[in-house]
């Protein structure tokens, strides 16, 4: 997943006398390959797998396994939980959260508190960051300048107001934690090679966030069979973006039964007008039943023949 990229200080070497220690331990197992096997020495990995951390996940995470052999339950891993869960991760939560992001019990936990604070500024809800950290665990290990960027990123590349910006990252809140470079590029493709024109690229991103870090190729795809094949204009492809969520094999066996029954009437002026979202959300037999009027043996038949 593009969002699971932890910030480079999360990947941050232990230091030699860390090291060291992990190694002279007398009680962990020689030569042990798994943290499973550490689990009965280690009273702190005991406390984490009862929690509902999957240690197995955790060590194909680079340095995350060292890290978890340095810390103390009470010392060092208690205070973030008591602070995870004052954020508002969810008791039941914080094993698949930690089995994630098991980094974020190697931070200061001064440095977690002025982010939170930082969104709290920024006029965000308790609940809002609550459901933020819970979706995109990596959340926390930004820095205050980073999310500042980020958020200053939206609001100027779409030209949304403040609280469309923060719905934005709201619904998809790995925007502030993932690669920016897919999303300019898909900025770009809907701007350039899709014609778009700002104000509804506006709009598309903000009714279908995802559109953001969709395949450019599929994008791509979809746009041309949408606009070139079926001549959907683009205002109407604005008012709805979500189509471009769905598969292109959808549309075009949609598409192409419709036609073949003579039904594929897609300009809003006309009285049999069918809009894209009646096109590709609906079940099959909701899809037959009601727009294609048709039944669903006749459209199963039909596809046979593609």
């Amino acid at each position: 997943d593009w969002d699971d990229i932890p910030p480079s200080s999360a990947l941050e070497e232990i230091s030699e006398e860390e090291a060291v220690q992990i190694i002279a331990d007398p009680i962990l197992p020689p030569q042990s390959s798994t943290l499973r096997d550490y689990v009965d020495h280690s009273e702190t990995l005991a406390k984490l797998v009862h929690l509902g951390v999957d240690l197995s996940q955790v060590e194909k995470r680079q340095k995350a396994g060292q890290l978890l052999l340095t810390l103390d339950f009470e010392k060092d891993i208690k205070k973030t939980l008591l602070f995870l869960k004052d954020v508002g991760v969810e008791d039941n939560q914080l094993g698949p959260f930690l089995t994630k992001n098991p980094y974020i019990l190697g931070e200061d936990l001064e440095a977690l508190e002025t982010r939170v604070a930082y969104l709290k500024s920024k006029k965000f809800s308790k609940a809002e960051i609550a459901q933020m950290v819970s979706r995109a665990p990596y959340l926390l290990l930004f820095s205050v300048e980073r999310l500042d960027n980020r958020l200053g990123f939206f609001k100027n590349e779409l030209g949304l107001s403040v609280k469309k910006t923060k719905d934005l990252v709201i619904r998809l809140p790995r925007l502030l934690t993932g690669k920016l470079e897919p999303v300019k590029e898909n900025l770009q493709v809907c701007q350039i090679e899709l014609g778009f024109q700002r104000n509804e690229i506006q709009q598309i991103v903000f009714k279908t966030p995802k559109i953001l870090t969709a395949s450019t190729k599929r994008l791509k795809q979809i746009f041309d069979y949408l606009h070139n094949i079926m001549g959907i204009p683009h205002h109407i492809l604005t008012r709805f973006p979500q189509v471009f969520n769905s598969k292109l094999l959808r549309i075009q066996e949609r598409h192409l039964f419709l036609k073949f029954l003579g039904r594929a009437q897609y300009d809003p002026a006309q009285p049999s007008y069918i809009s894209l979202d009646q096109l590709v959300s609906l079940p099959d037999e909701v899809f037959c039943a009601e727009i294609a009027k048709a039944s669903i043996q006749d459209f199963e038949k039909f596809l046979k023949t593609l």
